[in-house]
């Protein structure tokens, strides 16, 4: 807990809360426009099911690109700073460190999610929606967000430990997003190589096509657990290598 306060402290002038606000409306802009703009064409289809599938698509490119901002904020701190010195005298373990920062960024980018979440319900308000708030479906769609996210910082913040060039973890990012947003084109066996198209692999909907129209259905849980556990487990592995190299470089 000491590790993780401080690296919030640290972070207390840096306005990543607000950045981070600021990117997620822009994002929940163009879905809700894109959202009221079809069910404009085609009233029927107005409902919770094409709002969040629609976010669960845009998250593909937008939340890559996030997460590499927020890890290199905050990993960056240690390489501008040259702080690892004094942050080893006080007893404080390179892993520790290393475990603070990456908790710390899974808080920052669960707040990104539950600024959707809100979103979601006050555009679902605000448009009339018949149907009830679907609180297991936003928790679903929560849960999956958090899930990629985790494995993404993992990544991330290993490059940006790395390599003190905020500018290549940056560009990795970058080219998450683009992998993200087209991931939906890819062959199956190729989209699964990729963490980033796992946003709206992990949706719990997903977009039916029949008799040239489309239609949202919501996903099956049972065939999500095993992309979940795949998922962890590629988290796991890449959060652990990722520290072995950082505890193993000199300071």
């Amino acid at each position: 807990m000491k590790a993780i306060s401080l690296e919030f402290y640290k972070l207390r002038h840096k306005h990543l809360f607000s950045m981070i606000t600021m990117f997620m409306l822009g994002e929940i802009a163009w879905a809700f426009m894109a959202a009221s703009m079809s069910f404009s064409r085609n009233p029927k289809t107005a409902g919770w099911e094409p709002v969040i599938a629609m976010l669960s698509s845009m998250n593909g490119l937008f939340l890559p690109i996030l997460c590499a901002i927020v890890v290199s904020r905050i990993c960056d701190m240690e390489n501008k700073g040259n702080t690892w010195k004094m942050l080893l005298s006080v007893s404080l373990k390179r892993g520790d460190i290393y475990k603070a920062k990456y908790i710390c960024s899974c808080i920052i980018m669960s707040y990104a999610a539950l600024i959707q979440i809100f979103a979601v319900a006050v555009y679902g308000k605000k448009s009339g929606f018949t149907q009830p708030l679907p609180i297991t479906l936003l928790i679903r769609y929560f849960i999956g967000i958090f899930i990629v996210n985790a494995v993404i910082i993992a990544l991330q913040q290993w490059v940006s430990m790395a390599i003190s060039n905020q500018a290549f973890s940056l560009c990795v990012g970058m080219i998450g997003g683009f992998i993200g947003l087209s991931a939906d084109l890819f062959p199956v066996i190729i989209r699964r190589i990729f963490i980033w198209s796992y946003y709206s692999g992990l949706s719990p909907i997903i977009q039916v096509y029949e008799n040239e129209k489309m239609s949202f259905a919501v996903k099956n849980i049972a065939g999500s657990a095993s992309l979940v556990a795949i998922i962890a487990m590629m988290g796991i592995i890449i959060y652990f290598l990722g520290n072995m190299y950082i505890e193993s470089q000199e300071v």
